[in-house]
């Protein structure tokens, strides 16, 4: 039996995926061992949102060759997309964005001959590459990939170029993997894919058509989104929010720039005002809702005033967290084009304040919480404690030893960041 090191670098999308790799592998005779062990093959499903992404990458993919010199190691993913001449003594087998789901024929085909296998390709894939999943080992949260591929063309980022046109999995299937999850033991469900919220644009239908229909599977007690643009929630969209609390008091919002300058810049598809008009219909549905997002500092051009605004626009939002990512140079990408790159040293300063105020909303949102009844779905149990979130992402602390994957009714009664501490108040 050939042993197996799956490593997943970045996003969601990667996780889904890294999952769905593992799962054919174990059905076809690999066992499945951690990457930090000894093993006949290692895979390393990479990241190249940013520079720091495409640096670890190149280093994971260098560990595993050292780790045992006669295995056959895998690089597949959006690093190799963007670097199709990338190549090293050692690297047996590489894959960009498609063809993750031949790896056992692959694995098959490096094992007959032992040559090297570059499977990519001048175009990306145009239809949803089917990748299936009912059940997700050691996890209380599934995720389920309902899209692919990203056609915004923001100006700093270069994902559309490695994962290609939006494409949707067939709602039908979505459906299925969700009831297959929840008949299995998974009570929350994440959906996740590069550009969520425009699922359905090449299939005739849409992301709101699906949440009617995922809402109504029984058994599923909390559906989150991983991520979604303020442009699309749409009337329809936020309609389904107003009407179903199965759907968590939680949404990821990204921002990117509290200016309108820097958005432009950025072309992004909307301005602060409407930006603002959204989360106000937001709240008015959903008023304790849990609204978290991304920020980018240090973008080309961005002004001291451009920063004191984005500042300015996070406190107004009143975000209960922010994702700070220091602009990074990306080769392909027009943001690489534009004037005004800001100094290193300016970026990690206005990261660090950009932090400090995530910090002070997070801490304060953890606050509002104080004395309150909140559920928290189990996730761990350590060293006598239970750990584990609310709907609205709380991360919750109880000096308790609690059952995995149960939902629990606890006060809360302290904030110790990065953690609410709760007190059982009744099991459910």
């Amino acid at each position: 039996m050939r042993s197996v090191g799956v490593l997943t670098l970045g996003c969601k999308v990667n996780t889904y995926e890294s999952e769905y790799i593992i799962h054919l592998l174990k059905e076809n005779g690999y066992l499945i061992k951690s990457f930090d062990d000894v093993c006949d093959v290692y895979i390393i499903n990479t990241c190249t949102v940013t520079n720091t992404s495409d640096i670890k990458s190149r280093k994971m993919i260098r560990k595993a060759i050292r780790k045992n010199p006669d295995a056959c190691v895998v690089a597949m993913g959006c690093f190799i997309e963007a670097n199709k001449d990338f190549s090293l003594p050692g690297l047996d087998i590489v894959l960009g964005n498609r063809d993750k789901s031949k790896i056992i024929s692959l694995l098959d085909e490096w094992f007959s001959n032992r040559e090297e296998i570059r499977r990519l390709y001048s175009s990306l894939p145009r239809k949803f590459e089917d990748m299936y999943i009912n059940e997700f080992p050691g996890r209380t949260r599934a995720f389920v990939k309902i899209q692919d591929g990203c056609e915004n063309f923001c100006s700093y980022c270069i994902i559309p170029y490695v994962r290609g046109k939006c494409r949707s999995k067939d709602p039908d299937i979505v459906v299925k993997e969700i009831q297959e999850l929840v008949s299995n033991g998974y009570y929350e469900v994440v959906l996740t894919g590069i550009h969520t919220g425009n699922y359905g644009v090449d299939i005739d239908t849409s992301f709101s058509e699906l949440l009617e229909r995922i809402v109504c599977i029984p058994g599923l007690l909390r559906l989150r989104i991983s991520s979604i643009e303020i442009t699309e929630l749409t009337d329809e969209v936020l309609d389904i929010l107003s009407k179903y609390s199965i759907i968590v008091n939680h949404l990821h919002i990204p921002l990117q720039a509290g200016s309108d300058h820097v958005l432009k810049l950025m072309n992004r598809k909307y301005d602060l005002n409407y930006f603002f008009e959204k989360i106000k219909k937001i709240r008015a549905i959903r008023p304790n809702i849990a609204i978290t997002t991304d920020v980018i500092v240090g973008f080309p051009g961005e002004s001291d005033e451009d920063f004191f605004n984005t500042i300015n626009t996070c406190k107004k939002i009143e975000f209960s967290k922010i994702h700070v990512f220091p602009y990074s140079e990306r080769k392909g990408t027009r943001a690489m084009e534009l004037e005004n790159h800001i100094d290193p040293v300016v970026k990690k300063k206005r990261a660090k304040e950009l932090l400090a105020l995530s910090r002070e909303l997070e801490c304060s949102y953890y606050q509002s919480y104080l004395n309150k009844e909140v559920v928290v779905l189990i996730e761990e149990v350590k060293n006598g404690k239970s750990y584990g979130h609310t709907d609205t992402y709380l991360h919750v602390e109880i000096d308790s030893l609690l059952s995995h994957n149960t939902f629990i009714k606890v006060k809360i009664i302290d904030v110790r960041y990065p953690y609410c501490i709760g007190e059982v108040s009744l099991l459910q």
